[in-house]
């Protein structure tokens, strides 16, 4: 006979009051466990909103840098072209010179004249 043969459980009120009690006691582990999963379940969601909300302000922030960046290169560009132009209107307030531009950008001449036009010399 094996060791399990010989023994033998008493089904006596202190035994079934101590297998009640250790069910009782696993019905509240589970019931502890399960408010612990819920509780988990919410904080978790309580704070993915906030966490979304802050990846989404960054990706906002990131794409505002880069305007900025591009709108920065824009004024540069544009701020060569004013001086560009206003440089050439004030060498356009000279007669000398607006002769000179409109007969290498509109091939103006007098009548006894003849133009020969260079590329690299005409003004754009």
């Amino acid at each position: 006979m094996s060791n399990k043969d010989k023994v033998v459980q008493l089904n006596n009120d202190y035994i079934k009051e101590n297998n009640l009690y250790k069910r009782y006691e696993e019905e509240e582990t589970r019931k502890r466990h399960r408010f612990m999963g819920w509780t988990l379940i919410f904080v978790i969601l309580l704070f993915v909103l906030p966490t979304y909300n802050l990846v989404s302000s960054y990706r906002d922030l990131q794409s505002k840098k880069a305007q900025i960046v591009k709108l920065k290169k824009e004024y540069q560009t544009t701020k060569e072209e004013t001086t560009k132009e206003e440089t050439l209107a004030n060498q356009l307030k000279d007669n000398g010179f607006v002769e000179k531009y409109a007969r290498a950008k509109y091939h103006y001449s007098d009548s006894d004249e003849v133009t020969f036009i260079i590329p690299e010399l005409v003004p754009q």
